[in-house]
């Protein structure tokens, strides 16, 4: 089964795209941190996620870069090759729900 469920703050504000069929997705950037054995040290995974429909009106309007959040989704690989002929791949976590764990006022502080 694909899910996938990560917590971390938006490194943008969520930027939404219409499309002619009617249909809305919103995408942003999340930051995801974690303890590092190897260098003793805490790093920082990024996720591109994207989100449809209601979801995305919702994150349009509320996920603001700095936002605590939970994602709840699956992955989905994008393949390309690139202009050096490399083969490339990315994830992109394909969101079916989101929440948001601060409130406005904490970022605004």
């Amino acid at each position: 089964m694909n899910s996938v469920v990560i917590v971390g703050r938006a490194g943008r504000d969520a930027e939404i795209k219409y499309y002619e069929s009617g249909k809305s997705r919103a995408t942003f950037s999340l930051a995801v941190n974690r303890w590092d054995s190897k260098t003793s040290a805490e790093v920082t995974d990024w996720f591109n996620v994207e989100i449809w429909e209601k979801q995305a009106e919702f994150a349009s309007n509320y996920l603001k870069k700095g936002r605590l959040a939970v994602i709840e989704g699956r992955i989905r690989v994008n393949n390309w090759t690139d202009q050096s002929g490399e083969n490339r791949q990315s994830y992109i976590v394909t969101a079916a729900n989101i929440r948001l764990l601060d409130s406005k006022r904490d970022i605004e502080q």
